[in-house]
């Protein structure tokens, strides 16, 4: 671990897949980084994720998480339990504010920053059902596990043109039963989205969801208007909440929802500060946010010793 004082070569703010991807690259690049993680990685609410080429019989965002930090832990502790409440940057160097767990607040200089902050689920507003998305219960990923769907009774919670697309994206794909509840929402389509759902036929509910019937661990039927719609899987499409509030805070190039602009190494618009995993514009899956680690850190290591544009004969 670093003292107060050092410069460190890289400090990783997140420690979900990328975060950790980065920190085992830099590990072995013999650098000296520091993960500061907060404990509250999104990978964790995946119950069990096929998409992971090495893990024929799937693997749960928990384990991802386990295993990749027991791997770290041969090269020698390098993380730490914290939240990074700000970020400053200096000619020559960022400075973090850190808040530990009971340890107070101190302050962490790195050359270059990596922000694997990620992104967190918008959930569905369900009466008497909090957090659905995170405790399981929807599923947020048809990309992940929409096979496991195949042939079922698929219900997608959303509006706009995202609940409209992934509506399409499990039709065409899937399953041919598909509905959107738009939980009051009105849709107000044009003559060609309308076009789309007729030729998928995928059914649009638009009114407020009144009641669930739970089975198990899973919600079975819901109640609209009176009326009884069951189904075998229900999909969240209500968009992410990005976690870039230090990338913003520095001028980082970013689209409208906040998620990050980067270069082919993952590097923003702030030359020095690398971000990868969902905070990234793109395909949020945990392949693309191990391989955006790789990129930065392999440059982060070749670049560690040369100045940014803000310094002297920086470029």
């Amino acid at each position: 671990m670093p003292s107060d004082g050092d410069i460190l070569d890289c400090l990783i703010i997140g420690g979900g897949p990328a975060g950790l991807t980065a920190a085992l690259y830099l590990a072995r690049f013999k650098r000296r980084f520091l993960v500061v993680d907060s404990g509250a990685p999104r990978a964790a609410w995946i119950p069990t994720s096929h998409n992971i080429p090495v893990f024929a019989e799937g693997i749960s965002g928990k384990d991802i998480i386990a295993r990749a930090r027991e791997n770290l832990e041969q090269y020698g502790p390098c993380i730490e339990a914290g939240m990074v409440t700000g970020l400053r940057k200096q000619p020559d160097r960022f400075v973090a504010l850190v808040e530990g767990n009971g340890a107070g607040t101190r302050q962490i200089a790195a050359r270059r920053v990596l922000l694997a902050t990620g992104a967190v689920d918008i959930e569905p507003d369900l009466p008497d059902l909090p957090n659905a998305v995170q405790r399981g219960l929807i599923r947020y990923c048809p990309i992940c596990d929409g096979y496991e769907s195949r042939d079922q009774k698929v219900a997608v919670i959303g509006y706009g043109d995202h609940g409209l697309g992934e509506a399409v994206f499990i039709a065409r794909t899937y399953s041919d039963d598909v509905t959107l509840l738009t939980l009051g929402q009105p849709m107000q389509l044009a003559p060609e989205q309308q076009a789309k759902l007729d030729a998928h036929g995928i059914k649009v509910i638009e009114n407020p969801v009144e009641a669930l019937e739970m089975e198990g661990d899973r919600i079975a039927a819901i109640n609209v208007n009176g009326q009884e719609h069951r189904f075998d899987v229900l999909y969240s499409a209500l968009g992410l909440k990005y976690r870039s509030d230090l990338a913003v805070s520095l001028d980082a190039e970013h689209d409208p929802s906040g998620s990050l602009i980067v270069d082919s190494h993952c590097q923003t618009s702030v030359k020095g500060l690398y971000a990868a995993g969902d905070i990234v514009r793109g395909i949020d899956q945990i392949v693309v946010a191990m391989g955006h680690s790789a990129l930065a850190a392999i440059h982060i290591h070749n670049h560690c010793e040369l100045p940014t544009e803000d310094e002297p004969g920086g470029a």
